[in-house]
């Protein structure tokens, strides 16, 4: 099993739409997806905003590729994601999960 881990720092009058758009967009896409297994949604205030990290678990990196394509270090992140974010990972960290 693969987890496939990003981090976001959202202004944090956006939080909450952030946390809406991956409960009623991203998660529901991602569970289309075979290989798919689940996702967490972790988050902290900071003096910035609010920090996310996204953590999503899958089968391979076969089923990833079928989210991200190609390359599926790079992030994926909508256009209406990045107006909401401060800042954001460019690509993502995959660990093998030992247990």
């Amino acid at each position: 099993m693969i987890s496939r881990q990003w981090r976001g720092l959202a202004r944090s009058s956006d939080a909450e739409r952030y946390v809406r758009h991956l409960r009623e967009e991203t998660i529901p896409l991602l569970r289309s997806i075979r290989g798919f297994v689940d996702a967490a949604i972790l988050r902290r205030p900071v003096a910035q905003g609010v920090e996310f990290l996204v953590v999503t678990r899958w089968h391979s990196m076969e089923a990833i590729e079928q989210f991200a394509g190609a390359d599926p270090d790079v992030a994926v992140v909508p256009e209406n994601v990045q107006r909401m974010m401060i800042e954001y990972d460019r690509t993502v960290r995959h660990y093998e999960v030992v247990e």
